[in-house]
């Protein structure tokens, strides 16, 4: 080589290399229009003909049709409808979207920003954001702090089946600060689950007051959702009222045939508690029957009592149409009906659940190391009449209290909404539904830059059409695609269209501010 050409070839290379980077910085930052669309901005106003246009990861104007320029792409939407991206306001999305990167069990019906922490368990911050820096996802996350998992941090995973202690309560409310500062949403329950069901309202409510005076939120998988669940919502009522923060229940019903067509009493006494200031609301999923452990059916905890399970196939579930989706001791087991187990054991269906769950403690005892989920069921066990009132309620938002197991909640929450709750019963108009998915949800969580096709908001976006939107998902097959979402942007950057996820992995890490 020349040693008097080599500053020069230096030079070259230095700014080919500046070109290149502003080149490939100007490639990501152009701009995109997405035009011929009914806009649903998610204020709930009335959806408008125009476009947006987006640019980096915000939007960046909104109006009439236009047409792309040179450096644009222009999306033609075709007449359907573009919303902001909705907010599952209670997920148990994250480990499906850290395993398939695809992201298809969210973006299939329009998720973009996934709220986790749920149900008192979760990750701690510092551990959550580690683990999306080191694995990238589809969608956003939010996350509350669990109250069961300070209480295992604490009081040590096989000893939370009593009150915490005094000594214990602080080291919970230390760790509770940290979270909180390190942008936590807020403080989650799950006090019908046996990691939190022995801690007393004054535990809870130590913890409550601190997380409002650092400005978070309490939501709560309440006490009961059966035969105590009067004094559950007591319990909720107290903490709004006491700490004067918002407050909010998890994937409200009611869960007892007993109590069945109730809805209008338990809503007419949220009511008549926001009327006296406290800021109290609820989220809910589109379907009659929830998925969880075989262990809540039993309130009392009292698992080898007969006429407790007697109660239980008779009052809190339908053993004819409530299926195990997960049952690790016998496999075969998942996707049968408790009828049907009870008739292959020869026996009762009071005896068949009571059997279900001591071979399922058998299997964890025999097998500590098992991190997989052990056992769980889908039950029917509530009305349509009680679920429609409640996604009626103008202060309940949507969620799908989803993942990707055999619940088909965790693929078809909102296009079911969508579909069944606005297109086929009109229980509610298209905009007040996007509201309820956006917006109002956003705005439950404390979430500023997202929820609202606004002007200089985070470009998360779903382009879908509203004559045809539908889930597929049922029990045997969870996992269907549903119909009608066309597209789905996350912070500007396309992540499904056409039914197929792009590759993209554009999801940030949402924390309170």
């Amino acid at each position: 080589m020349n040693k008097n050409k080599l500053p020069q070839i230096l030079s070259v290379l230095f700014y080919t290399g500046i070109a290149m980077f502003f080149a490939s910085t100007l490639q990501a930052q152009k701009e995109t229009i997405i035009g011929n669309v009914y806009i649903v901005d998610g204020t709930g106003k009335a959806a408008k003909k125009g476009a947006i246009t987006i640019k980096g990861d915000k939007i960046m104007a909104i109006g009439g049709n236009k047409i792309s320029l040179q450096g644009q792409t222009y999306i033609d939407g075709k007449g359907l409808y573009l919303a902001p991206g909705f907010i599952d306001a209670h997920s148990h999305h994250l480990g499906d979207l850290q395993k398939n990167s695809a992201g298809l069990s969210t973006s299939n019906q329009g998720i973009t920003t996934i709220v986790i922490g749920q149900d008192g368990e979760g990750y701690f911050m510092d551990t959550l954001e580690a683990q999306m820096k080191r694995i990238p996802v589809a969608a956003n996350v939010a996350s509350y702090a669990g109250h069961s998992s300070l209480r295992e941090q604490v009081m040590g995973e096989n000893n939370l089946f009593r009150n915490a202690t005094d000594a214990e309560l602080q080291k919970m409310t230390v760790l509770l600060n940290r979270e909180l500062a390190n942008g936590a949403l807020g403080l989650s329950t799950g006090l019908e689950y046996e990691q939190a069901f022995y801690s007393n309202r004054e535990e809870v409510l130590t913890l409550a007051k601190l997380t409002a005076s650092k400005g978070g939120r309490y939501i709560s998988h309440i006490r009961s959702e059966d035969y105590k669940i009067d004094d559950a919502i007591d319990e909720i009522i107290q903490i709004g009222k006491i700490t004067k923060m918002p407050v909010q229940i998890s994937h409200i019903k009611i869960a007892n045939k007993g109590f069945w067509g109730n809805a209008p009493k338990v809503l007419a006494r949220l009511d008549s508690a926001r009327k006296a200031g406290i800021n109290i609301t609820a989220d809910v999923y589109p379907y009659t029957f929830w998925n969880s452990t075989i262990r809540v059916l039993f309130p009392k905890r009292d698992y080898d009592n007969l006429k407790s399970a007697e109660e239980a196939v008779n009052e809190l579930f339908d053993p004819n149409e409530s299926y195990i989706v997960r049952y690790a001791p016998h496999p075969s087991y998942v996707g049968k009906t408790v009828t049907a187990i009870a008739k292959e054991r020869n026996e009762s269906n009071a005896q068949a659940l009571m059997s279900l769950v001591a071979l399922a403690a058998e299997f964890k005892k025999q097998n500590p190391n098992y991190s997989e989920v052990i056992e769980a069921i889908a039950a029917k066990s509530m009305s349509d009449q009680d679920l429609r009132a409640f996604i009626q309620w103008p202060y309940s938002v949507i969620c799908s209290d989803g993942n990707a197991g055999g619940h088909p909640r965790g693929y078809g929450s909102f296009t079911r909404v969508l579909g069944k709750y606005v297109r086929e019963d009109k229980s509610l108009n298209l905009e007040n539904a996007i509201h309820k998915m956006t917006l109002q949800t956003a705005e439950y969580l404390g979430i500023k830059d997202r929820g609202v096709i606004e002007v200089g908001k985070k470009a998360d976006l779903v382009l879908f059409n509203p004559a045809t939107v539908v889930d597929h998902a049922k029990i045997g097959d969870s996992k269907a695609l549903s119909t009608g979402i066309e597209m789905v942007w996350v912070n500007g950057a396309l992540v499904y269209n056409n039914k197929k996820a792009t590759g993209k992995l554009p999801g940030e890490l949402i924390k309170r501010k």
